[in-house]
């Protein structure tokens, strides 16, 4: 996709237009009432979400809101839905009963819905016959319009449901607060033209795009000059980045580019689809001293049949060759992986093939997922496994991985890495960071070490986290 630059500054002015027309009518509400409106984002799915939400929490700031710390204290209510599991569908629900309740209590309380879940035609249905009191529902296309809709709402009092069936303009420059001062997402691209069985996103997320390069460095540069350290490019499958566009470049090119940016000491990036990683890629993680020896491999099953019906276009042999490959070029990166299981037609022996895999590859961390059936897709109209036979070669398939994890962690006691210190941790004694191959770990500090690259020695781990000491 060629990006439009003077239909899309046109449309961020027409939106800040409306985000001074909310801000007025919430001035007047303080005016009026003595206190400012609060706001509340609950953030479902993944990164992809959880950076639409700065973007939304930044609009919200802009239009005169105030964080709330919970959502009984807020005026405004917005929930980033994801589709990709039934589970996070249902929490919506759930979530949305409550706040029928809240809405008695607080007369002003508005309520939205975004993202995933939006897109979906049953979905609006049941909001709107069901959850009448959704005050404002939109998709994954047009994030950029809340102030539009907010005001909308306002004027007419009345629901507005703005879905798009597919993309329209790429919007820059709006405005996002970061959860993290020192880290920062940076979408790379839009979309997904894969089309995995089991896999909602192509239909709620649309076509890939590409965003131009030039948008993306200068991005990254302004937050390197922000005081941001550490970049995360986001895509559903960053290996497809630059197709479409006008420019002829590659997402290992990009990388390059990335490196040299003045300020970023860290760069990471999901998710790499095994069926098109390059040598290319693979040797600028390799030359890029800022490319964090990390890459996340979804390899999503291990038997060639359950591979083949997911529609993910490489073999259980492909995929440990490429892990091969990868560790031949960069011997101490970290491999980690996406496995579902419980996909249908999938019996004890093709999870054996699985476990095959986690035993070769040696993962460093996986996300491990039963499988979830998506109204829509080609795999809901396939045999599906019972869920006892899931749950059970669920957890031999954790039986098998977690050994593996905490050896890898093992191995890692008493050496010295560096490590980025991101939050306080739930002991307030205690910082968590990340190593550069993204393992988790806890060592003694205060608040004034965050976002400060120190040297941490490990001294004991667990399966999913790694315990230091400052040196």
């Amino acid at each position: 996709m060629v990006r439009n630059e003077k239909m899309s500054s046109a449309e961020l002015e027409r939106q800040r237009g409306f985000m001074n027309k909310v801000r007025e009518i919430n001035e007047e509400f303080y005016n009026k009432k003595g206190r400012r409106k609060k706001m509340h984002i609950t953030t479902f799915g993944c990164q992809m979400n959880a950076h639409d939400s700065e973007k939304l929490h930044g609009m919200l700031i802009k239009m005169g809101y105030e964080p709330a710390e919970d959502e009984k204290d807020a005026d405004f209510v917005i929930y980033n839905t994801c589709c990709v599991r039934e589970n996070a569908e249902n929490k919506v629900y759930g979530n949305l009963g409550y706040l029928k309740h809240q809405k008695k209590r607080n007369p002003y309380l508005k309520i939205a819905l975004c993202g995933c879940m939006m897109q979906q035609e049953t979905v609006l249905q049941t909001i709107k016959e069901k959850y009448r009191h959704v005050d404002i529902v939109f998709g994954t296309f047009n994030i950029y319009k809340l102030a539009e809709l907010i005001y909308i709402n306002h004027e007419t009092n009345a629901p507005v449901f703005d879905i798009w069936k597919e993309h329209g303009e790429i919007v820059e420059d709006l405005p996002s607060v970061r959860h993290f001062k020192y880290k920062a997402s940076v979408n790379i691209m839009f979309g997904c033209n894969n089309f995995c069985s089991y896999c909602i996103v192509p239909y709620v997320r649309g076509r890939e795009r590409s965003r131009c390069s030039e948008d993306i460095l200068d991005e990254i540069k302004a937050l390197a000059k922000d005081g941001v350290k550490e970049v995360m490019l986001l895509g559903q499958n960053v290996n497809s980045y630059g197709k479409g566009l006008d420019e002829n470049i590659t997402f290992a090119q990009l990388l390059r580019k990335v490196n040299e940016i003045e300020g970023i000491e860290r760069i990471r990036f999901m998710t790499s689809h095994p069926k098109d990683l390059s040598d290319e890629l693979i040797y600028a993680i390799r030359d890029c001293k800022k490319v964090c020896n990390h890459i996340h491999l979804p390899v999503q099953a291990g038997n060639n049949e359950i591979l083949m019906n997911m529609n993910r276009k490489y073999t259980k042999e492909q995929y440990l060759a490429l892990v091969d490959k990868i560790r031949a070029e960069i011997p101490d990166i970290a491999v980690t992986t996406d496995i579902i299981v419980g996909f249908p037609g999938e019996d004890d022996a093709c999870v054996d093939d699985t476990i095959d895999v986690i035993n070769k590859a040696r993962f460093n961390g996986a996300f491990t997922f039963i499988y979830s059936k998506r109204t829509g897709t080609p795999a809901a109209s396939m045999e599906q496994v019972s869920e006892q036979d899931a749950k059970r070669n669920f957890n031999r398939v954790l039986d098998a991985l977690n050994p593996v994890i905490l050896q890898l962690n093992k191995e890692k006691v008493g050496k010295v890495y560096k490590v980025l210190a991101e939050d306080v941790s739930s002991d307030a004694e205690f910082i968590t960071g990340r190593l550069e191959d993204n393992s988790l770990v806890h060592f003694r500090g205060d608040e004034s070490m965050l976002g400060e690259m120190l040297d941490i020695k490990i001294t004991d781990c667990k399966t999913f986290y790694l315990i230091g000491e400052r040196i």
